[in-house]
């Protein structure tokens, strides 16, 4: 055996469980089927701006050992996350806020907001929840919901509210207090020059392959190393014995525009029905940039089929029932380790993947 570990998939996972296994002596051959490293991660420099080409990262922890480990790399610079949405040429805060009950109602005290969300839950009437729109009202009430839920929850998912199970929607994150800052984690921020500096950092002298797919060379790559490392779809490494996992994913509109400032903003989320995208994003404003032009990404939520990039994981009761099934058969598999969101099927934030990595020990 030539390596000791092969490694399938060049994400986050894959490229920290490749620096500790290097770290720790073992000689690793990291492959990827793309044609660049770092997964979802991946960034395109156009017109000097770093753009998420697989959608807005925004790296946020409240562990101080992952924080530590990946500002070790490359430092993180000092933005924090807030998002803004468009519903019909109004503009509101997210996540709800107090600012966003003072837009909708003008209540300027978390009395009056407290008041207002109350009294439209109990002149909704609902007293069973049967699915998303149910839940969804009686957690914030009418206004909230139909203004800032329904339209961009329809279209992330591509079914009616009243069709999507009341699990999705478990709570909504409502705040009393004037606070836009979307996450609540002790630390966030981006890569001061993008993650692929990251992943650059995280694989420093390991030899990678790119262009290289696990399944039609299998044979032969599975005989180089000791262990496999799989990151990939969990139901595609069992041969889809059981049936095909389901995902939903994501259709990316780039424009180049001859401004130097777009919407003054990272992120705003378009709520009404009416406007096909769920959102643009200005990727500038991700490392406050000053060039003179400005790239901005509409992003079209779309049902995943074979040879479009797979996003969300559809964890519904059927696709969990499934998975649990491949998940046994994963447990069988001598010297394979399963890990990251397709492995497991599983929505990661990137620390949370970053974190598994790290739990890993080596012998």
């Amino acid at each position: 055996m030539k390596y000791d570990y092969l490694i399938v998939g060049s994400g986050l996972f894959g490229s920290t469980f490749a620096y500790l296994a290097k770290k720790a002596g073992k000689k690793c051959l990291i492959i990827d089927k793309r044609n660049h490293k770092g997964g979802n991660v991946y960034c395109e420099n156009i017109e000097g701006i770093n753009v998420h080409k697989y959608g807005a990262h925004i790296f946020h922890t409240s562990n101080k050992e992952v924080w530590d480990f990946v500002n070790s790399f490359v430092p993180f610079n000092r933005y924090t996350h807030s998002v803004l949405a468009n519903y019909k040429g109004s503009i509101y805060n997210l996540p709800f806020n107090m600012n966003t009950f003072y837009q909708l109602w003008k209540t300027a005290t978390p009395k009056q907001a407290k008041n207002e969300i109350a009294k439209q839950i109990k002149k909704s009437g609902i007293t069973k929840v049967r699915n998303l729109e149910e839940q969804a009202i009686s957690l914030v009430g009418t206004d909230i919901y139909n203004i800032l839920v329904k339209g961009y929850t329809e279209k992330q998912w591509g079914r009616k509210a009243t069709e999507l199970p009341a699990f999705i929607i478990k709570r909504l994150p409502v705040r009393f207090i004037y606070d836009n800052n979307y996450y609540n984690d002790l630390y966030q921020g981006i890569p001061i020059g993008g993650y692929n500096l990251l992943i650059e950092g995280l694989l420093k002298n390991i030899e990678v392959k790119i262009n290289c797919d696990f399944f039609k060379e299998r044979k032969n790559l599975e005989k180089l190393a000791k262990n496999i490392v799989f990151t990939g779809r969990i139901d595609e490494y069992f041969g889809f014995k059981y049936g095909k996992l389901d995902y939903r994913s994501l259709r990316f509109e780039n424009k180049i525009l001859n401004t130097d400032n777009y919407q003054g903003h990272t992120v705003i989320n378009y709520t009404d029905a009416e406007t096909p995208y769920t959102r643009i994003i200005e990727h500038k404003h991700f490392e406050f940039g000053t060039q003179p032009k400005t790239v901005i990404t509409k992003e079209y939520p779309q049902e995943w089929e074979e040879g479009r990039e797979i996003y969300y994981p559809v964890n519904n009761e059927k696709n969990n029932n499934l998975y649990e099934r491949y998940k046994k058969l994963a447990k069988k598999e001598k010297n394979v380790i399963f890990g990251g969101r397709l492995a497991e099927y599983k929505y990661y934030d990137m620390d949370e993947v970053i974190e598994q990595a790290l739990k890993y020990e080596f012998k």
